[in-house]
């Protein structure tokens, strides 16, 4: 039986097993579930399914493994990595028929979710109890849990609150075998072995599809105040992020932006930077404080030890909301305004100065004449550098620059002991850069991991790492 033969006979099977009007196979559908947020590879499934329930989930998993027929799990796909591209005619498998959302815990500060369910709509969920699930960026809109869960996402607000695993107590699971697992519940406490929920959070889909979830809450943070700086380079961003880690104050989001973001962020938007003073480098600076008196004394004390070249404290949540605009329409401007060439690199803080004056001298080196937009969430040690591809470049010649110039990037990282992705995964995009984050013996037990979960190999294939 050829694999188009499989497939169709695969997908007569499900239409039987859990409804022909959970199968779509309109282009229209097959291009926009087919995709990303990444334009490197054209999508290319043969079909597109949506589960209701985790039964039909199972019988999915069970059919798929019958038949030998590849699945890439979907969910706000608004990844940057390739992770959600289905480029060789798989099946994908969005979950955007699931997203309900159960009752608060109000003891236990947990919500069971399942796994299509958009994170903004997760918050709104359970604001009005005073509570917060605070994983937190700028495609919450879109983005799903399963799907956060899934590259284990980050975002603005990690320096205080973590990453995506901090925040998932359970998980309900079905393996690329077929097998539903049901993971630790809701239990804070569980030293009872190996911890399996831990495997499937980062795993990108390789391993299986993560139905539904506990999610951990928190309480709603107090007033938070926002301020924006104009800083004179990288150097003294750091130098910032030193004096707001020891301010009278909990700090909550650390963001940078280069000027060059600011300008595509102003063409695509039509946002303006609220400052008098132009500068290569703007930092988005949040907190909680306990007394308005810190928070403008910090500020005076910034000012006075000429720390930033000019700054503005929000005095209004509309205000406030203005500035993060600023720092959350950064991609979708890259995106929309030219053709980015993304990397997400990750270092230990201790290490960021001298990474940042290494990265300085790569980037004038290997991309001469090239625009190269930085920004990201300095306060835990991550940077997205972005190369613009010039107009006159046609992509093919583009890429293949990126690829060499990248090589020099991720020698830098490795030498510092960084990572080539700090949360987008490594998806399509990043496979040949594993190399510089994990050591082969560390690969060669992911890859007992998925033969144990993924015996025939048929979730999200080709992402992370090529089958033996």
């Amino acid at each position: 039986m050829t694999g188009e033969q499989a497939a169709t006979s695969f997908l007569h099977a499900l239409a039987s097993a859990i409804g022909a009007d959970a199968i779509a196979r309109a282009p229209e559908d097959l291009a926009t579930y087919g995709r990303d947020w990444t334009k490197v590879h054209t999508p290319a499934p043969i079909a597109i399914v949506f589960p209701r329930r985790v039964e039909d989930v199972v019988t999915l998993l069970r059919l798929a493994n019958e038949h030998r027929v590849a699945l890439v799990p979907s969910g706000g796909r608004t990844g940057l990595a390739a992770g959600a591209v289905a480029a060789n005619g798989e099946v994908v498998v969005s979950l955007q028929k699931m997203r309900a959302m159960g009752e608060i815990d109000r003891a236990g500060l947990t919500v069971r979710v399942e796994a299509g369910a958009v994170t903004e709509a997760v918050h709104q969920h359970v604001e009005p109890l005073g509570l917060l699930w605070p994983v937190d960026f700028a495609s919450k809109g879109s983005s799903t849990v399963g799907g956060n869960i899934a590259t284990n996402a980050g975002g603005v607000k990690v320096i205080r609150w973590g990453l995506t695993r901090q925040w998932v107590l359970g998980l309900e699971v079905v393996t690329g075998a077929g097998e539903l697992l049901t993971l630790n519940g809701a239990l804070e406490k569980n030293n009872t072995g190996i911890d399996l929920r831990q495997l499937f959070i980062g795993s990108e889909g390789t391993l299986g599809i993560v139905c539904a979830a506990t999610l951990k809450l928190t309480r709603l943070p107090g007033h938070l105040d926002v301020f924006f700086f104009a800083l004179p380079s990288l150097a003294a961003v750091l130098t910032l992020l030193d004096s707001a880690r020891r301010g009278p104050f909990t700090l909550t989001a650390f963001e940078v932006l280069s000027d060059l973001c600011a300008a595509r962020v102003k063409r695509h938007r039509g946002l303006t930077i609220p400052l008098g003073t132009e500068a290569p480098y703007y930092v988005l600076c949040e907190v909680e404080a306990h007394r308005k008196d810190d928070v403008e004394g910090w500020m005076s004390q910034v000012v006075e030890r000429e720390l930033v070249l000019d700054g503005t404290l929000a005095q209004s949540e509309t205000q406030a909301k203005a500035l993060w605009q600023l720092r959350e329409s950064i991609s979708e401007s890259l995106s929309a305004t030219g053709f980015p060439h993304k990397n997400d690199i990750a270092l230990p803080i201790a290490a960021l100065d001298a990474f940042v004056a290494s990265l300085d001298a790569t980037l004038k080196t290997r991309w001469p004449g090239f625009e190269v937009c930085v920004f990201g969430h300095v306060g835990d040690g991550n940077l997205h550098v972005n190369v613009m591809k010039p107009e006159a470049m046609s992509k093919e010649d583009f890429l293949d620059h990126a690829k060499t110039s990248d090589t020099a990037m991720f020698e830098l990282v490795q030498r510092h002991q960084g990572s080539v992705s700090a949360e987008h995964g490594i998806g399509l995009l990043k496979k040949a850069a594993l190399r510089y984050s994990r050591t082969p013996e560390e690969i060669a037990v992911m890859r007992g991991i998925k033969r144990v979960l993924d015996p025939l190999g048929i979730m999200n294939p080709g992402k992370i790492f090529d089958s033996e």
